[in-house]
């Protein structure tokens, strides 16, 4: 049987991870289609900005956040004297880590999907005389919605899965901030929590995986619907 705290854990897991990916959805989304559809000046730049995250570890990340979310950081400063808002050490601050570090895989999946699509389909869209907007929710993201599932679970484990720039950020808090990856983390450090440690590590490894099968399987059923409707 798991013990509140280990229930607190990971309910705080899936509540930090799915508003991560509640923030970033819309941005990767306009961003993912900027790289599919446009060229332009600095795109390159752009590109190795938004993949920054998966190469820098995840620490420089939380630091960065640190300095620039934090009481005294530029923005984290203006945040906290015009709005109130204070991000660091707090499980918005863990969402706001968890975002950024998720936030290159949704972009590719969906970049990927969205370069897939048969740009003949929105010029004839557009021909017949459907605007930008009519053209993007009624052909290109219907299409590319198989990769905007995959990228969206895959972006949620991710989320789930933080540690570094989490710890870093918003630290180590019971029933604040400590996730499922910090639970365990502390649990190893802990004498005689074992036991306590190998569930949550089950645990994890389950939930990671349900997450893989999840977005297999919704990827299938959305690509299926679209070859029934094609068809």
């Amino acid at each position: 049987m798991l013990s509140d705290v280990e229930w607190d854990a990971i309910l705080l897991s899936l509540q930090i991870a799915g508003t991560a990916v509640g923030w970033i959805l819309i941005p990767g989304v306009a961003l993912a289609w900027l790289m599919a559809r446009h060229e332009f000046h600095g795109k390159a730049l752009l590109d190795g900005l938004l993949h920054l995250p998966l190469v820098l570890p995840p620490v420089v990340v939380g630091y960065l956040l640190l300095i620039s979310l934090g009481r005294q950081g530029f923005l984290g400063q203006w945040l906290n004297q015009w709005f109130g808002i204070t991000l660091p050490f707090t499980w918005q601050g863990a969402a706001i880590a968890g975002g950024i570090m998720a936030f290159p895989l949704l972009v590719r999946a969906v970049r990927l999907s969205l370069e897939a699509v048969d740009v003949k389909l929105e010029a004839a869209a557009s021909t017949l005389g459907a605007n930008r907007w009519r053209v993007f929710f009624t052909i290109t993201l219907p299409l590319a919605f198989p990769g905007l599932l995959t990228g969206t679970v895959l972006a949620f484990a991710r989320a789930l899965s933080e540690f570094g720039a989490t710890i870093t950020f918003a630290s180590n808090i019971p029933g604040e901030t400590r996730t499922l990856p910090l639970a365990l983390y502390t649990l190893i450090q802990s004498p005689g929590k074992e036991a306590a440690a190998a569930r949550l590590c089950a645990i994890a490894i389950v939930i990671a995986m349900l997450s893989l099968l999840i977005s297999e399987w919704l990827a299938h059923k959305a690509k299926k619907r679209l070859r029934e409707r094609d068809g």
